[in-house]
């Protein structure tokens, strides 16, 4: 799925930049794996923390009070502002609860969003809710999101 990614970003002349949570980076580890990714993957960031993805992404702090770290709001601000942020056409971001604690009734573990920006076009959303331990939520997460960026970039 990586390679795909990287060759529809490739034909379509984008650079890709990444803004992660609690994938912690390994969407970028997936592209980045794969020689000659360099010439689409501009940079990724591992915004953790709320201050990160305000510093780092341009996140209102408000937004977090009203929404909280995990929601629709904060992923497209997640997406954008990774743009906006770098040299990148496009982007995909995730903020999401692996577990295995953290989870609330209203936002159980396994909750994911997940944000698709690019230049000129609608940023998409998606929400899911994802079962399993953590390495499953994030690896379904991942492949989620590369899925995500594909449609995107095509």
């Amino acid at each position: 799925m990586a390679e795909a990614v990287l060759a529809a970003c490739r034909d379509a002349g984008l650079k890709l930049a990444t803004a992660e949570s609690c994938t912690g980076g390994l969407i970028s580890g997936c592209l980045t794996a794969v020689a000659g990714s360099s010439d689409v993957v501009d940079r990724g960031f591992v915004t953790y923390t709320n201050e990160a993805k305000s510093q780092l992404l341009g996140v209102e702090l408000a937004m977090f009070d009203l929404h909280g770290a995990v929601s629709e709001e904060v992923a497209r601000a997640m997406a954008e502002g990774a743009i906006n942020n770098s040299d990148a056409q496009i982007s995909i971001a995730v903020t999401g609860i692996a577990g295995p604690s953290g989870g609330s009734s209203e936002k159980p573990v396994g909750l994911v969003h997940i944000a698709a920006a690019k230049d000129g076009a609608e940023t998409l959303h998606e929400r899911h809710v994802y079962s399993g331990d953590r390495e499953a939520v994030r690896t379904k997460t991942v492949s989620t999101a590369l899925e995500m960026v594909l449609g995107l970039a095509g």
